[in-house]
């Protein structure tokens, strides 16, 4: 066999993602593709997947992801007949506790949102439909009957052959020995039988994923754990359609097999393989047995189904699956290589999620854009932190060992902290702060008061800060508050050709004079918001970038990859630059005492920059606010940071100055119905849609990313726009995912949601939908409630903020 000189694209890997992947280039794109396979197809992971089949998720992208994944299984057979083994058994969650069943009335809710009928049931119908189980301590099960399973090895073989029939090449038995690599792209893919000269590389390697990515220099923070599970001899009075059953209570799954069991679980204590590199020659590798670490499994199995006490195990698998630090797998374009994508880390979702994560990673990487909102699965949401291997190790771990512990709002990982403290982390404790971490930074989420726990105590109610993040709020609404957002990325972009590049990839004018600061969204070739940020030109030649903890990575390498060539120069300051955002009505008054710089209207006015001094330190100061109140942030030199929160501090002291944490600004911002990026806004919306228009630069003719599409979309009416809704129920707790009804009819769902303490009510933001329109007389000529856990409550539509809608407060 002679290997081809050259191609358009080289996927490696022939696992379920591979040869997804290889089959969607190929059919939907007619792309020249070559897959290659170190060993045989689906030799990695995919052999011994468990098969298990789901397709709800808490992102409607992903969730739309799967679904596509079961309609690719439930018809590939005829395009290629070769059978997946394709069986819509249905899938039952089973509750044991109110918590749980808490959980699982939200999931419902957020099925209906997402277009899927989640039903739920009781102790007596899940006995009904499986006879052999142990039924008398469940509170009840969600029934989805559109889930199911498949052949891993079935489904691959079919979407390789699907993939030769499209004019794919795949090659077995050959081993990619490393890059060449010129200018930060890829050239050749090198190979133990040869180079191949080439476009574009899919890194599809499965476990091998990490250590081929550092052949290109890049990082791909996955981590091989152990799974087991076993395969039992025909049990008596098992229907070959049963359920498949998911125990998270007990940490154990079920699916029906040839007339016996596969059971597995997700223990608590994971055993972690190796955090060096994956032997090349591991083809169909798997553990030796080990009965006394499965011992939980089989022992909380055995409760469930008792008939699995007398079942012969058939076999046991013990073989390693790539987990990731937050449980989601990883798709997109590697920042560190401009011409490698990697679709790897599926968390033991590969076979679920295969046939869709193929087919949105080939429009990704022959567009370089991804199709739909897939942030929550994208590569750039890591950093330079995640190279460390034993930290992504530790956290992949704690991810893995809670992969069925119930979901409650707001709990926060625990491994690998503190990673990241800004100079104000023993300040801030000693104001007795409860972090939580971003990307590796500890940060307040709230202060609590004296003879308090300091700790989160999880529930799916109101939680124990309940009542401390209202005293946070209406101490910034009433006074003055000051909030460390060291973490906020920061990027400078210079050069005599820097303010022409952002009016290029701005969708609004940041080329005012300098002074002046700029709310804008970056967009993509569809119009939808890839960035929500705030430029500061500092002078002519000279822009100051802001955006939040978590899009450090993303944004700086969507800025990257969109600056036109000239004079300008991209640059990360973030650790440069500590951050204090002083906020409320007393915020000039305090911040008078520490400056001799004018803060009046007239020579500071709201979206303006200036440098003054605080302390000896001269801080960057943004008159702009997240929160809904007159207030500056003050980026000052890290160095720098501690004493002017010192200042700060004793200035203040009359006005009851204290420090405050994320959660009070979450509830600000809701109630100023202030946009949050990856959750009100993302790449599937349009400033139109998401009420952003006046930030968008279209009665000029200048020439942005995404003008198009939104003059194309100009021409016709909204089917969807952002509204704020308030709830009066004391009950309804809001979390985002709630279904909003108008008229007794579902049209859309909340994108974020909480509390507002000043209103004192529930309220959230989310899409309202129409296909013949969203006009204002439509949308206020309806009635609105929203599906709350499965509780209808009635809501109150806003289009303007429900505080403060003339916007008085901000440019006081």
């Amino acid at each position: 066999m002679t290997l081809p000189k050259q191609t358009q694209i080289v996927v490696i890997g022939g696992g379920i993602i591979g040869c997804s992947t290889a089959y969607h280039l190929a059919r939907d794109h007619k792309a020249d593709v070559i897959l290659l396979e170190q060993g045989k197809l689906t030799s990695g992971s995919t052999w011994h997947a468990a098969g298990l089949v789901g397709q709800l998720r808490s992102s409607a992208s992903i969730t739309q992801v799967l679904k596509y994944s079961v309609d690719l299984y439930k018809r590939l057979n005829q395009e290629t007949g070769l059978e997946t083994g394709w069986k819509m058994s249905g899938c039952l969650r089973l509750a044991t506790t109110q918590d749980r069943w808490t959980e699982y009335r939200r999931l419902a809710t957020t099925a209906g949102s997402f277009g899927m009928d989640m039903h739920l049931i009781s102790a007596d119908e899940v006995k009904t439909m499986w006879p052999l189980m142990e039924t008398t301590d469940l509170v009840g099960a969600s029934w989805l009957p559109t889930d199911g399973q498949a052949s891993p090895s079935d489904i691959t073989q079919s979407l390789a052959k699907g993939a030769r029939m499209n004019g794919a090449r795949l090659y077995e038995d050959i081993r990619v020995t490393g890059f060449a690599m010129e200018g930060g792209r890829i050239t050749h893919v090198e190979t133990d039988q040869g180079n191949i000269a080439c476009e574009k590389v899919v890194n599809c390697a499965g476990q091998w994923a990490r250590q081929l990515g550092e052949k290109a220099g890049i990082s791909v923070p996955l981590q091989p754990i152990k799974h087991q599970y076993i395969v039992t001899e025909p049990i008596a009075g098992l229907s070959t359609d049963a359920a498949t059953i998911r125990d998270p209570d007990k940490g154990t799954y079920f699916k029906e097999e040839v007339g016996g069991l596969v059971m597995g679980g997700y223990e608590p204590n994971p055993q972690a393989w190796t955090t060096g590199d994956v032997p090349d020659d591991w083809e169909f590798g798997l553990f030796e047995d080990d009965f006394d670490h499965f011992e939980q499994h089989m022992d909380a199995a055995i409760a469930r189904i008792p008939a699995l006490a007398n079942a012969g195990v058939k076999q046991m698998i013990n073989g390693p699956e790539s987990f990731t630090p937050d449980g989601n797998f990883i798709l997109g374009r590697a920042p560190e290589c401009d011409n490698m994508y990697v679709g790897a880390g599926f968390n033991a979702f590969g076979i679920a999620s295969g046939g869709g994560a193929g087919w949105v990673l080939a429009e990704w990487v022959v567009s370089g854009e991804a199709p739909l909102d897939l942030w929550i699965v994208d590569i750039n949401r890591f950093s330079g932190m995640h190279r460390d291997r034993k930290w992504v190790c530790d956290r992949t771990c704690e991810a893995y060992g809670k992969h069925y512990t119930v979901a409650f709002p707001h709990a926060e990982m625990e491994t690998g902290r503190p990673h990241i403290t800004s100079p104000l982390y023993e300040r801030l404790k000693a104001h007795r702060a409860v972090f939580g971490s971003k990307l590796g930074w500890e940060r307040p989420n709230w202060f609590a008061p004296q003879g308090t726990e300091s700790r989160d105590v999880l529930s799916m109610g109101r939680q124990n800060w309940f009542d401390a993040v209202g005293q946070e709020h209406a101490q910034v609404r009433e006074s003055v508050g000051v909030f460390d957002q060291s973490s906020f990325a920061k990027y400078e972009v210079t050069g005599s050709d820097a303010a022409a590049a952002l009016d290029l990839i701005c969708a609004n004018n940041v080329t005012k004079a300098p002074g002046h600061l700029t709310y804008t969204q970056l967009l993509n070739t569809r119009g939808g918001i890839e960035a929500d940020l705030t430029v500061a030109r500092l002078a002519d030649d000279r822009f100051y970038i802001v955006t939040g903890t978590s899009f450090r990575t993303h944004d700086l390498n969507w800025i990257n990859d969109h600056l036109p060539s000239g004079d300008v120069t991209l640059r990360d300051v973030t650790e440069d630059w500590g951050t204090l955002s002083l906020m409320g009505p007393k915020a000039r008054d305090v911040l008078s005492r520490v400056t001799t710089a004018d803060l009046g209207n007239d020579a500071f006015p709201f979206a303006h920059v200036r440098e003054i001094e605080i302390s000896g330190a001269l801080a960057r100061a943004l008159r702009v606010t997240y929160v809904g109140e007159l207030g500056w942030e003050l980026h000052v030199p890290l160095a720098s940071t501690g004493a002017v929160f010192d200042a700060l501090m004793e200035a203040g002291a009359s006005e009851g100055l204290r420090p405050v944490g994320y959660r009070a600004i979450e509830s600000l911002r809701l109630e100023k119905g202030y946009r949050a990026w990856s959750s009100d806004i993302t790449p599937n919306d349009t400033p139109y849609e998401a009420g952003l228009g006046w930030a968008v630069k279209m009665r000029s003719n200048t020439p942005f990313i995404g003008r198009e599409a939104l003059e194309c979309k100009q021409a016709t009416p909204l089917t969807k726009r952002l509204a704020g809704f308030l709830v009066n129920d004391e009950n309804a707790v809001l979390l985002g995912r709630e279904t909003i009804l108008r008229n007794g009819d579902p049209v859309g769902y909340l994108s974020s949601g909480g509390y507002g303490y000043t209103l004192g009510a529930g309220l959230g933001l989310g899409y309202v939908k129409n296909s013949d329109g969203v006009s204002d007389d439509w949308l206020f000529s309806g009635a609105y409630s929203l599906v709350v856990a499965g509780e209808t409550v009635p809501a109150s539509l806003g289009l303007k903020p429900f505080y403060d809608p003339e916007n008085t407060k901000v440019t006081a």
